[in-house]
């Protein structure tokens, strides 16, 4: 037999409820043969919030779990040697803190940091344009992925202080070209600002280009994804040589790790996922030469709601029969001299050196976040049409919809989907609040105080690592480190790239425009719609999509952005003066939010219908039903055309 490759690290991102209840959950997972952790973190957490911030209600424990103080990170390392362990955070805006708690632990534990393994995700361009867990503006987040790397380099060096993300990028529907291009300038952009920062020396240029890993989508076209991998190795291999000097092989290596792709997972016939997992795995597996590090695959019912240990560990078996029972392992790059696949990833690269080109012309990914933001939208909305016309097709989706009962889903013993206990929050709550009772205030407004100082300086000296470490140990929080740097760099509402007419949308909506001009002609005014994001949830390309078909169906249509509280929904709905207010929420905290909207609708005389759109299971729309929504949609319901359908006629009923 031929010597087998070692397999690539294999993750499950999880995270729920409590620091307590992930422990449980991870050692369990380690112990079935998980080989690195992923921890998905609750949205405060992300956005900078403790759990008894009024901005938070609603959310703690829902997406991922609450971190707040140092307390937590304990509870959620417990009897996991992170000496040992190879650790990936998906964490952005607040990633110096959740990097400085995890650094404070590992002290604790005696661990030297020299030998730490791990990532922190740290890709604010991302969240800006697709994911939504942004705080501060660009150029302060800059600084502070300047100063992660920077320690990272001189303290932490077997650290990936940056995970460069084009996988939220396939999510927001970037083309392939768009992906590797705009994954590409944003490292660029931060390798720059690293290299001239003074923070680190000429001679550690090298290591700094090593020290940069990418976290990389794949699609259900895995050929093309095979192509798109060998094209981001061949790329970043001229880029590191031209741009930065870098002559040692193996700091040039395009070292990534993978989740498979989550948008194109179906709330129809979910059992249908579970080969478009394993095909996609394949995209990023097959190819020795640019075969992933690290890979972690979403569970089939994920379009359903959270998965449970079930699920997950169904998705981590996947994983090894892959690289266990296959002979994948046994063989060098399988695709080495293969025409058709040289011809294919020289096709992307230079139609994303193009590109490329395009977005550092324009400045850099930091400078060309509008631009990239509204071509992204397009090209979601280019995608969205072609499915809804069935030039693309989706198996159980527009395509072979008839289907016996699944028994995956069928009935009430095999409930498909993780709930939260809504006790979580007060018990969370009551944590936080007793955390601060029991520590030293005087050191805490110390460490807060130098934190201050330090986001303030200019001075190439001065790290912001250093202090936040030091308010870890002195027991600050999440919500203190994040508002001390609200208070230096302020807040930032990123650019929303809606806008009508961004692909052709056919007989359908040509109807819809010509009804949306009767109405017009009625009453004097166009039909007019509230698009709303409430809570933290930052992920917004639904919402972007029905503003834009709304747009184009011949709305009026009202879209600020996300993280709107419900009171600020009730005050644009009343001052707009709008007929219908769609709502937007992915992360669970519908029953908490919707009703809260609802009832200041009434309380404020506004008539305007609601409706909501996210993943909502058939309790929880009869739920909202019953509290006055008026239509739930869920990912089933993916013909935007019928969408506007029904929006146009609750407005010509009102007439």
């Amino acid at each position: 037999m031929a010597e087998r490759s070692k397999p690539w690290v294999m993750r499950t991102y999880s995270g729920h409820s409590s620091a307590a209840k992930s422990n449980e959950l991870y050692r369990t997972n380690l112990a079935k043969g998980q080989t690195g952790l992923s921890i998905a973190f609750d949205l405060p957490t992300q956005t900078g919030y403790d759990p008894d911030s009024p901005a938070a209600a609603g959310e703690v424990g829902k997406v991922g779990v609450p971190v707040a103080h140092l307390g937590h990170m304990r509870q959620l390392l417990d009897q996991i040697p992170v000496g040992d362990m190879n650790t990936s955070m998906t964490i952005n805006a607040t990633a110096a803190w959740l990097w400085g708690l995890y650094l404070a632990y590992a002290e604790e534990q005696g661990v030297d940091p020299r030998v730490l393994q791990g990532t922190t995700q740290n890709d604010i361009i991302k969240e800006y344009l697709s994911r939504g867990t942004y705080i501060y503006a660009p150029e302060p987040s800059k600084r502070l992925i300047v100063d992660m790397i920077a320690y990272g380099i001189n303290n932490v060096p077997k650290w990936n202080p940056i995970n460069v993300c084009s996988y939220h990028l396939q999510e927001a529907g970037a083309t392939t070209v768009q992906e590797i291009a705009y994954a590409l300038a944003t490292a660029i952009d931060v390798l720059d600002a690293v290299r001239d920062s003074g923070k680190i020396e000429p001679d550690q240029v090298g290591h700094l280009v090593g020290r940069i890993s990418f976290f990389v989508n794949a699609g259900i076209r895995f050929v093309e994804e095979i192509a798109k991998m060998r094209a981001f190795t061949a790329m970043w291999d001229r880029i590191c040589r031209e741009r930065y000097g870098v002559d040692d092989p193996a700091q040039r290596r395009f070292r990534y790790g993978v989740q498979v792709n989550s948008l194109g997972l179906t709330e129809q016939q979910p059992e249908n996922n579970v080969q478009r997992i394993v095909l996609e795995m394949l995209g990023v597996t097959m190819s020795a030469d640019a075969r992933a590090r690290a890979v972690q695959l979403p569970a089939w019912n994920e379009a359903l709601g959270l998965p449970r240990p079930w699920d997950q560990q169904w998705s981590l078996r996947l994983q090894q029969v892959l690289a266990f029972e296959t002979d994948l392992l046994e063989y060098p790059d399988i695709f080495a001299g293969s025409h058709v696949m040289e011809a294919k990833t020289q096709q992307l690269i230079d139609e994303a050196t193009t590109e490329l080109e395009d977005v550092l012309a324009m400045g850099g990914a930091f400078n060309a976040i509008e631009e990239l933001k509204s071509r992204l939208v397009a090209s979601q909305a280019a995608r969205l049409a072609r499915i809804e016309s069935g030039e693309q097709i989706v198996v159980g989706v527009n395509k072979f919809t008839e289907t016996a009962v699944s028994p995956l889903t069928d009935g009430d013993s095999l409930d498909a989907i993780l709930t939260v206990d809504p006790k979580v929050e007060s018990e969370m709550i009551a944590d936080v609040v007793a955390w601060r009772a029991q520590r030293d205030e005087a050191a805490v407004a110390s460490a807060l105080s130098e934190l201050e100082r330090v986001a303030r300086s200019s001075s190439a000296a001065d790290n912001i690592m250093i202090p936040t470490i030091a308010l870890a140990k002195a027991g600050g929080t999440t919500g203190e480190w994040a508002n001390t740097l609200r208070n230096v760099f302020g807040e930032y509402r990123a650019p929303t790239g809606v806008r009508a007419g961004v692909s052709p949308r056919g007989d359908a909506f040509a109807g819809l425009v010509a009804r949306s001009k009767e109405v017009a002609h009625k009453r004097g005014a166009p039909p007019k719609l509230l698009v709303a994001k409430p809570g933290l949830d930052g992920h917004s390309n639904g919402a972007e999509q029905i503003a834009v078909a709304a747009r184009d169906a011949g709305f009026e249509v009202v879209y600020q952005g996300i993280r709107l509280s419900p009171e600020e929904i009730v005050a644009a709905a009343r001052d707009e003066d709008v007929d219908v207010i769609g709502i937007s929420i992915l992360s669970g905290s519908h029953l908490s939010l919707v009703p809260r909207v609802v009832d200041g609708l009434v309380a404020a005389g506004v008539e305007a219908r609601v409706v909501v759109g996210g993943i909502i299971p058939d309790d929880d729309a009869r739920e909202l039903l019953a509290r006055g929504v008026t239509a739930v949609y869920t990912p089933k319901d993916f013909e935007l055309h019928s969408i506007m359908d029904d929006l146009l006629a609750l407005i010509e009923k009102s007439l």
